[in-house]
């Protein structure tokens, strides 16, 4: 097999990437949930709360960093995942029965969002740099596209599907079929075949291999750069359950369903830049600097947009725009580290463009209650735009530096 799904005739990725899929679904049904749950049934509107939730459920990724890449790079990723997918699974079971039983308050959600998001502190690294064991380098580009792919068809089909769920039979009945759902994702670890691993070299456990990761990371310019950038969208930009749910709220006035369609709507987008990502070689960070740029056009845009249906339209634009910034990053930051250090990297990396969520998040969410959700889209905006900026120093200072050593030469 050639072409955009190339990895998929490779069996034990098509066995990770089925039951991924179904998992992804769920994981989106929940987010939805969640955040409907928080903005219109447990609060008036309140989008500071919903801001302070996504930040009890990313801020882990910062407070636990050093422990989850070191996981990552010592510990066998596989078994890893089974523990993290099934704590998942009971945790989203957790909230569904208090949910249903009526009993679930604003402070519990609090709670499971914080739990949740300690167990993905541990999974996220492990499961992004779990691709190089399934796939050879020639096929990792490709399948790390393939599985934003598959991320974003999740969040494509998981919200309109929330959306009904919630209108017809209730939130709390979204939490328990999304933790069900963890359920393919553990079958299908199971069933891979251990001889066809691709095993990567293990990182050696000497003292103060914590921190090899930060020294690794600070003698590369490239890498900083590129951090650096997936910081200020990762903080700003990447905050869009408050920017769907307060603008189809508070300014157009939508119902659930409304709302599911709206976050899938965006998920389109966000696949069509995950296929285009497939379909390349290799990421570039040309790519970083067009996504963006297109991410702080079409924050400008959404901003500005005057009714529901062209709003979900612009919402199209974001989602390509964020998809090929975020993959681009992901393969990048990949590819050019070493194998024995990517578990510690990429946490590095999730941990930035995730837990920097506790300090974007309520900033956004306080803007939008005070000033509206239109300037909430104004910060998103902002940090496309300063991302582009620091990447075309930096590709300038590249240029000089190469054209004084020729000049030298």
């Amino acid at each position: 097999m050639t072409g955009t799904f190339r990895s998929l005739a490779i069996r034990n990725y098509r066995l990770w990437a089925a039951g991924a899929l179904i998992s992804n679904i769920g994981t989106w049904m929940q987010r939805v949930g969640q955040d409907w749950l928080v903005l219109t049934e447990l609060t008036h509107h309140n989008a500071t709360s919903v801001g302070i939730v996504m930040g009890l459920q990313f801020g882990p990724q910062v407070l636990l960093l050093p422990l989850t890449g070191f996981a990552a790079d010592h510990m066998d990723r596989r078994k890893l995942l089974f523990a993290t997918q099934a704590t998942m699974g009971i945790l989203a079971i957790g909230l569904g029965l208090l949910t249903v039983t009526h009993l679930v308050t604003l402070w519990e959600v609090y709670i499971f969002a914080g739990l949740l998001g300690c167990a993905a502190a541990f999974d996220a690294p492990a499961r992004q740099t779990f691709v190089s064991e399934l796939v050879d380098e020639a096929h990792l580009s490709n399948a790390i596209s393939l599985n934003s792919t598959s991320f974003n068809s999740g969040r494509m089909i998981g919200p309109a599907i929330a959306g009904l769920l919630i209108a017809a039979i209730g939130t709390g009945w979204v939490f328990l079929l999304n933790g069900v759902s963890f359920i393919a994702v553990l079958i299908s670890l199971s069933l891979l075949r251990l001889d066809e691993l691709y095993v990567n070299e293990r990182a050696s456990k000497a003292r103060g291999s914590l921190i090899d990761g930060f020294r690794y990371v600070w003698a590369r310019p490239d890498l900083k750069v590129v951090l650096f950038m997936i910081f200020l969208v990762g903080t700003f930009g990447l905050n869009f359950p408050i920017f769907i749910s307060t603008m189809s709220v508070t300014v157009f006035h939508a119902g659930a369903g409304e709302y599911g369609i709206l976050s899938s709507t965006m998920a389109v987008g966000s696949v069509c830049g995950a296929l285009l990502a497939a379909r390349r070689e290799k990421p570039r960070l040309s790519l970083l600097l067009i996504g963006a740029a297109i991410f702080g056009v079409g924050c400008s845009l959404a901003a500005i947009m005057p009714n529901y249906w062209l709003f979900g339209c612009v919402l199209v634009l974001i989602g390509v725009a964020a998809q090929t910034f975020t993959t681009s990053t992901n393969s990048l930051v990949q590819l050019s580290t070493e194998p024995a250090m990517r578990g510690r990297v990429m946490a590095i990396m999730l941990a930035i463009a995730m837990g920097t969520t506790p300090l974007g998040a309520p900033i956004v969410g306080w803007t939008a209650d005070h000033f509206g959700p239109r300037w909430s889209l104004a910060i998103g905006a902002a940090s496309g735009f300063a991302a582009l900026l620091v990447g075309l120093l930096y590709q300038s200072r590249v240029k000089k530096a190469a054209a004084a050593e020729m000049v030298s030469v």
